[in-house]
Protein backbone atom coordinates (compact mmCIF):
# COMPACT_ATOMS: atom_id res chain seq x y z
CA UNK A 1 0.00 0.00 0.00
CA UNK A 2 1.43 3.42 -1.05
CA UNK A 3 1.34 6.42 2.11
CA UNK A 4 1.56 10.00 1.45
CA UNK A 5 2.16 11.54 4.71
CA UNK A 6 1.33 15.31 3.82
CA UNK A 7 -2.21 14.33 2.86
CA UNK A 8 -2.42 12.01 5.66
CA UNK A 9 -1.44 15.14 8.17
CA UNK A 10 -4.29 17.16 6.33
CA UNK A 11 -6.94 14.69 7.39
CA UNK A 12 -5.79 13.61 10.49
CA UNK A 13 -4.11 16.39 11.80
CA UNK A 14 -4.92 16.03 15.28
CA UNK A 15 -4.66 12.74 15.87
CA UNK A 16 -1.14 12.50 14.20
CA UNK A 17 2.65 13.45 15.80
CA UNK A 18 5.21 14.14 13.18
CA UNK A 19 8.87 12.49 13.74
CA UNK A 20 11.63 15.40 13.24
CA UNK A 21 13.80 14.53 10.09
CA UNK A 22 16.25 13.38 11.15
CA UNK A 23 16.71 9.58 9.12
CA UNK A 24 17.56 8.66 5.86
CA UNK A 25 15.75 6.39 3.31
CA UNK A 26 18.27 2.79 2.93
CA UNK A 27 15.21 0.82 2.10
CA UNK A 28 14.40 2.05 -1.20
CA UNK A 29 10.35 2.15 -0.39
CA UNK A 30 9.04 5.01 -1.10
CA UNK A 31 6.23 4.70 1.29
CA UNK A 32 6.22 2.18 4.25
CA UNK A 33 3.36 1.96 6.98
CA UNK A 34 1.88 -0.36 9.84
CA UNK A 35 1.63 -1.42 13.40
CA UNK A 36 5.22 -0.77 15.43
CA UNK A 37 7.05 -3.30 17.77
CA UNK A 38 9.44 -0.83 19.99
CA UNK A 39 13.12 -1.83 20.68
CA UNK A 40 15.92 -0.22 23.36
CA UNK A 41 19.36 -1.48 22.86
CA UNK A 42 22.42 0.37 23.06
CA UNK A 43 25.06 -0.64 20.47
CA UNK A 44 23.71 -4.54 20.32
CA UNK A 45 21.87 -6.03 17.40
CA UNK A 46 21.38 -9.37 18.91
CA UNK A 47 17.44 -8.85 19.96
CA UNK A 48 17.37 -7.11 16.49
CA UNK A 49 18.19 -10.57 15.28
CA UNK A 50 15.48 -12.90 17.52
CA UNK A 51 12.88 -10.39 16.15
CA UNK A 52 13.33 -10.00 12.45
CA UNK A 53 13.61 -14.54 12.51
CA UNK A 54 9.43 -13.85 13.49
CA UNK A 55 6.74 -12.87 10.95
CA UNK A 56 6.88 -9.24 10.79
CA UNK A 57 4.26 -8.72 7.89
CA UNK A 58 2.27 -5.46 8.14
CA UNK A 59 4.54 -4.66 11.33
CA UNK A 60 7.02 -1.87 11.71
CA UNK A 61 10.23 -2.03 14.06
CA UNK A 62 11.36 1.02 15.74
CA UNK A 63 14.90 0.78 17.54
CA UNK A 64 16.19 3.42 19.65
CA UNK A 65 19.80 2.68 19.58
CA UNK A 66 20.29 5.25 22.16
CA UNK A 67 22.04 7.76 19.42
CA UNK A 68 25.22 5.88 18.97
CA UNK A 69 27.22 6.63 15.70
CA UNK A 70 29.83 4.38 16.74
CA UNK A 71 28.12 1.00 15.57
CA UNK A 72 25.74 0.14 13.11
CA UNK A 73 23.07 -1.62 14.67
CA UNK A 74 21.55 -3.38 11.04
CA UNK A 75 25.12 -5.36 9.00
CA UNK A 76 24.19 -6.78 6.24
CA UNK A 77 23.58 -10.03 7.40
CA UNK A 78 20.37 -8.46 9.45
CA UNK A 79 20.09 -6.23 6.52
CA UNK A 80 19.53 -9.35 4.50
CA UNK A 81 16.84 -10.50 7.14
CA UNK A 82 15.35 -7.13 7.17
CA UNK A 83 14.89 -6.12 3.12
CA UNK A 84 11.57 -7.10 3.28
CA UNK A 85 10.38 -4.36 6.45
CA UNK A 86 12.38 -1.64 4.24
CA UNK A 87 13.99 1.49 6.05
CA UNK A 88 14.86 4.31 7.52
CA UNK A 89 18.21 5.18 9.81
CA UNK A 90 20.10 7.74 11.02
CA UNK A 91 23.34 6.77 9.06
CA UNK A 92 25.43 4.58 7.76
CA UNK A 93 28.24 3.09 9.95
CA UNK A 94 31.01 0.81 8.97
CA UNK A 95 31.62 -0.66 12.78
CA UNK A 96 29.34 -3.49 13.61
CA UNK A 97 27.68 -3.91 16.92
CA UNK A 98 27.82 -6.67 19.64
CA UNK A 99 25.38 -9.54 19.18
CA UNK A 100 24.79 -10.27 22.60
CA UNK A 101 20.89 -9.61 22.72
CA UNK A 102 21.11 -7.02 25.47
CA UNK A 103 18.19 -4.57 25.02
CA UNK A 104 14.49 -4.26 25.54
CA UNK A 105 11.19 -4.43 23.52
CA UNK A 106 7.85 -3.67 23.90
CA UNK A 107 8.90 -0.61 25.90
CA UNK A 108 8.46 3.27 25.30
CA UNK A 109 11.21 5.08 23.24
CA UNK A 110 11.85 8.78 22.51
CA UNK A 111 13.31 10.00 19.46
CA UNK A 112 12.87 12.55 16.73
CA UNK A 113 10.48 14.83 19.15
CA UNK A 114 8.07 11.22 19.25
CA UNK A 115 7.42 9.14 21.94
CA UNK A 116 7.15 5.80 20.07
CA UNK A 117 4.50 2.67 22.09
CA UNK A 118 4.41 -0.87 20.75
CA UNK A 119 0.83 -1.25 19.04
CA UNK A 120 1.07 2.65 17.93
CA UNK A 121 0.83 2.81 14.13
CA UNK A 122 3.63 4.52 11.84
CA UNK A 123 3.25 6.00 8.17
CA UNK A 124 6.44 7.14 6.26
CA UNK A 125 7.54 8.35 2.86
CA UNK A 126 9.88 10.46 1.04
CA UNK A 127 8.60 13.42 2.83
CA UNK A 128 8.03 12.23 6.56
CA UNK A 129 7.06 9.91 9.37
CA UNK A 130 4.35 10.35 11.50
CA UNK A 131 2.73 8.11 14.35
CA UNK A 132 -0.86 7.62 15.07
CA UNK A 133 -1.98 5.65 18.48
CA UNK A 134 -4.54 4.18 15.85
CA UNK A 135 -4.59 2.84 12.69
CA UNK A 136 -5.47 5.43 10.24
CA UNK A 137 -7.98 4.84 7.25
CA UNK A 138 -6.14 5.18 4.51
CA UNK A 139 -8.79 4.30 1.94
Amino acid sequence: MKYDTSELCDIYQEDVNVVEPLFSNFGGRASFGGQIITVKCFEDNGLLYDLLEQNGRGRVLVVDGGGSVRRALVDAELARLAVKMNGKAMAAIPVGAAGEGIGESDVRVNFGGVTFFSGDHLYADNTGIILSEDPLDIE
